[in-house]
Formats: C-alpha cells, sequence, structure tokens
C-alpha cells in the first residue's frame, strides 16, 4: 500500500541528466513534479509532447516543470534532450518512494490505458522517437504521479495514476495553479 503523501517537501537539490542543479521547492514558484515511467515510456513521451507544447503557458502561470524518471542519466539523456525543462535521473526510485508512486501491473493492464497505448506507441513511429530499452532500468509496470509544490514546501495538490496513462492534463495542472492557496 503506497505511503501517504508528505504534506511538506524537505528542501533539497536534484541533479538533472544534464547536470543542472534543480532546487525543490523553488523560492519563487510552484513546481509541477511529474512522477513519470521509465526512460522511453511512449505514453511518458505522448504526454510530455503535450506538456511541452504549453511549456510558456505553464511558466507564465508560475509554476516550473520538474519531470522525474526512475532510470539512470545515461539511458535517460537522450529521451530527454529536446525537453526544455529538468528531468531528473531516479534510479533508486527514492522520490517514487517518497511520494507514494509505485509499480502495478495494473499499469498497463487497466482496459482506460490500452487506446492511449496504441495512440502513443502511433505517435512515437511517426516522431521516430528513440524506442526505450527492452528491459528498461525499473521495469515497465511503473505508475505516473503528478505533485504541486509551493514555495515554502506545502503539498498543493497530488495525484497517483491508477494507470500508465493517468496525469494531470496542463489544463488541470493550470487550474491547480490557479486555486488560492493557503496563508501559512
Amino acid at each position: 500500500m503506497p505511503s501517504p503523501l508528505p504534506g511538506t517537501v524537505a528542501a533539497r537539490e536534484l541533479t538533472a541528466a544534464t547536470g543542472e542543479a534543480v532546487p525543490i521547492p523553488d523560492p519563487e514558484r510552484l513546481v509541477h513534479l511529474q512522477l513519470r515511467r521509465f526512460a522511453g515510456c511512449p505514453i511518458c513521451n505522448l504526454h510530455l509532447r503535450s506538456v511541452a507544447a504549453r511549456h510558456a503557458e505553464i511558466e507564465a502561470a508560475g509554476v516550473r516543470e520538474v519531470v522525474v524518471f526512475h532510470a539512470p542519466a545515461d539511458e535517460l539523456r537522450p529521451h530527454v534532450e529536446d525537453l526544455p525543462f529538468a528531468a531528473i535521473p531516479d534510479p533508486d526510485r527514492a522520490l517514487y518512494r517518497e511520494f507514494g508512486v509505485e509499480s502495478s501491473p495494473r499499469a498497463l493492464l487497466d482496459p482506460r490505458v490500452w487506446g492511449t497505448i496504441v495512440r502513443s506507441v502511433a505517435a512515437g513511429l511517426r516522431r521516430g522517437d528513440r524506442k526505450p530499452a527492452a528491459r528498461p532500468h525499473g521495469g515497465r509496470l511503473g505508475l505516473p504521479g503528478d505533485v504541486l509544490i509551493a514555495p515554502d514546501g506545502a503539498v498543493l495538490a497530488a495525484k497517483i495514476g491508477a494507470h500508465a496513462g493517468d496525469q494531470w492534463t496542463v489544463d488541470e495542472l493550470l487550474a491547480r495553479a490557479r486555486l488560492p492557496r493557503p496563508v501559512r
């Protein structure tokens, strides 16, 4: 059973696959921490393309995108080099455990994800995406997670996906970013 989400995220500095230091929380902006599946995951790629296409709009809303994969930096880097936001390798799944985002066969067995699998693989083939490793680090059964973190570290909203394609859309993220925040 997943652990409960923390109410506050302790300050830390993560290292992106590019070597960039990424503060979590960000002292000036909200952070949308996306916990994705494996490096090269077609479903994740399809989702991240939608986020990248609206990145300027997300930044204008005061949100910093940070995406995490349960992969080592060398495996991750070729799959994320063109993203306009930081991609964090977490091969030991420390952040996944912290936020209660786990692996489960339902990631791919839930019928609600089957159409997304077909669309994502087809889109990846059209774009010429790199194929994921035959045996990706951390396996193929990871569930996605989304966490919105305030500059003071408070977790404002979170979602742990019920299947591999169950994550916030950009519109859902922007709606959450616009919600009033409690005064602390």
